[in-house]
């Protein structure tokens, strides 16, 4: 089983000499001005958290956007700075962008074109040539901060997600001979029929084949990106190997489901801070006597299917009236992207929900829906988990989804229910979860039904089994499995590898 020590082992083993650079648009930390202080906040990413604890073993330096009020305070005159702040392991390097690099790259053709395209939720992509071209000005940015960092020394260069589909062309172009360079792309890859609407396709697919190892969730998206590449680029596509050959160089496509750390996650779920959090929770909540309480913990995303599990209580409510009283579902919608339209539009529509569905039961001090809209601590967050009978995740359409295996990793007590979306990459590994259909309103009612009859030993045997695939299936391994495969290249040759990690060069096992 990989673990951190591990991992750590085999960076000693096969990293040492060489650099790594991790670049993402979203930092691991953060610093806020607080009632005149200056504090540290942790960003809601799942990408952030899976991360962090893979650089604390590997060190080495994260590039990021620097979005807080109070990180140009925090940084040195390179723009660095060592993290985490009580214990630090790794540098993060910031870049700063302008309000309208922000708003075009970011809100703009990150999450208001990409976002919806590869999630096929049925909202509408918005295609802006000017958002475009700050997306491709800031991939720039970044390009040159990854230069500066690497210098002449062998550096691995590990991008991550949708933010930066032409930083891997760019860095390419760069003529460096020291960088071998792969990506992760943290959300799902469309079919054919539905990426050839995005008008810069080629340029996007060419910028990503700048890789030398390209990485998702899934052998399902691996496929559909190579059906892309068939289609759209004069490429020879390797469909058997997973590989594509563009221009005489090679780019690997290869399934690394993501995950968490499993054990860090467990020992912090047993705290005592938790068990006091659960206490407040209760009071919070004014739990009626033996409740059964169902929770859901997202970011306010139109592809978790909040709307929809709110109605699935609602459809629960009206076919079973004995839970009446009883039931306490509590969601957490941490505020997101509130600049673009589509998301204001999914804030009112639960707030809505929250209000009519409430009125329509409500008796008393009690109602079934308790929404909030706020991002909480780590503890609270797994006082929570360890309270639930029932957790729901069902999202319409989702890479992985980190909550649902964060969810598992709590409950030590091998007991509660996952109720999990069949369109969520988790689903092929959690498997003794109660897998719905989430545009289905009735097999979520039906589902929450299943959680809250279920038998203890049924529960338990659900969980265990569930618990042992998210412990063996740790984030150390993800990280462990993509640094094997990225070890396998030579510097010297990174860009031409044969079929089948055929290269020989220094970091060869």
């Amino acid at each position: 089983m990989w673990t951190k020590d591990s991992l750590h082992g085999l960076i000693e083993d096969k990293l040492r000499g060489y650099r790594l650079i991790v670049v993402s648009n979203r930092e691991p930390y953060l610093h806020r001005y607080s009632g005149g202080q200056v504090e540290v906040e942790r960003p809601a990413s799942g990408m952030a958290a899976a991360l962090d604890p893979i650089m604390q073993a590997c060190g080495g330096t994260w590039i990021a956007h620097g979005s807080g009020d109070a990180d140009r305070s925090a940084v040195d005159e390179q723009n660095r700075v060592s993290v985490p702040p009580d214990n630090p392991q790794y540098t993060l390097r910031r870049v700063w962008l302008t309000k309208q690099q922000e708003q075009g790259y970011y809100y703009g053709l990150a999450n208001s074109c990409l976002w919806p395209l590869c999630h096929v939720v049925y909202t509408r992509p918005v295609f802006e040539a000017r958002d475009w071209e700050r997306y491709r000005e800031v991939n720039e940015l970044f390009c040159q901060a990854v230069l500066d960092e690497a210098g002449d020394a062998p550096t691995f260069v590990f991008i991550q997600d949708y933010h930066f589909a032409l930083l891997p062309r760019m860095l390419r172009e760069s003529n460096r001979g020291n960088l071998i360079v792969a990506q992760f792309w943290h959300i799902p890859w469309p079919n054919h029929e539905i990426f050839r609407t995005f008008p810069w396709a080629e340029e996007l697919l060419d910028g990503l084949l700048g890789n030398d190892l390209l990485g998702f969730h899934l052998r399902y998206d691996c496929q559909n990106f190579l059906d892309a590449v068939d289609r759209l680029l004069e490429t020879k596509v390797d469909q058997v190997g997973f590989e594509v050959t563009r221009g005489g160089k090679n780019t690997l496509i290869r399934p690394f489901p993501i995950s968490i750390d499993f054990e860090r996650h467990e020992a912090l779920a047993r705290e005592a801070t938790v068990d006091t959090e659960m206490k407040r929770w209760q009071k919070r909540l004014r739990l009626p006597r033996e409740p059964l309480v169902g929770i859901g913990i997202d970011r306010a995303d139109y592809t978790k299917g909040i709307p929809e599990r709110l109605r699935a209580v609602d459809t629960l409510l009206s076919r079973c009236p004995e839970y009446k009283e009883r039931l306490i579902f509590v969601q957490i919608g941490v505020p997101s992207r509130v600049h673009i339209r589509q998301y204001k539009k999914l804030n009112d529509e639960i707030e809505q929900l929250v209000d009519e569905i409430n009125w329509k039961w409500a008796t008393g001090s009690w109602a079934p829906i308790v929404y909030l809209a706020k991002q909480y601590s780590g503890p609270q967050m797994m006082g929570l988990h360890r309270l639930a009978n029932f957790c729901v995740v069902s999202s319409l359409h989702d890479g992985m989804n980190l909550v649902a295996k964060e969810f598992v990793a709590s409950r030590f007590d091998d007991d509660g229910v996952l109720i999990l979306s069949q369109f969520a990459g988790a689903a092929r590994e959690l498997t003794d979860a109660l897998l719905v259909n989430p545009f289905s309103v009735e097999e979520g009612a039906e589902a929450m039904r299943q959680a809250l009859d279920m038998s203890e030993e049924e529960r338990r045997r659900r969980m265990y089994r569930m618990r042992e695939v998210v412990a063996s299936n740790n984030v150390y391994r993800w990280a462990g499995k993509f640094l094997s495969a990225l070890l396998r290249f030579d510097f010297a040759e990174a860009p031409s590898l044969a079929a089948g990690f055929g290269g020989h060069g220094p970091a060869s096992f």
